[in-house]
């Protein structure tokens, strides 16, 4: 398992608030959240980022955009739209090398992001 942030809470070195767990992926609270809902969806299997994901990981992918979609609707957000986000690479903003999608809302997100 990865030695990122993500791997020791994977690990149960680090708590962290979740809100969903199975035997592919949890997704817990942002710890700095830049919404009123955000929460991170990430696999147990360390991928990098999308961009590292293989062809053998399509099937994964697909569960972890499932469950973006039950965490946002367990949160109450699909009715006032929500966004799915991951970050790749430090160009484009990742910041902890460990595959993640953000699940952000609860207000009016403004495009282009940043």
């Amino acid at each position: 398992m990865s030695d990122t942030i993500f791997g020791k809470i994977l690990r149960g070195e680090i708590p962290a608030d979740l809100v969903y767990e199975d035997e592919h992926a949890i997704a817990f609270l942002d710890i700095q959240p830049q919404a009123p809902v955000h929460v991170l969806v990430i696999p147990r299997k360390p991928i990098v980022s999308l961009a590292d994901a293989q062809d053998e990981d399509r099937e994964l992918l697909g569960h972890l955009l499932r469950v973006c979609a039950q965490v946002a609707e367990a949160e109450g957000l699909p009715e006032g739209g929500y966004r799915v986000v991951t970050n790749i690479g430090e160009g484009g903003g990742q910041s902890v090398f460990h595959l993640h999608f953000h699940v952000l809302g609860g207000r009016a997100l403004q495009w282009p992001p940043g």
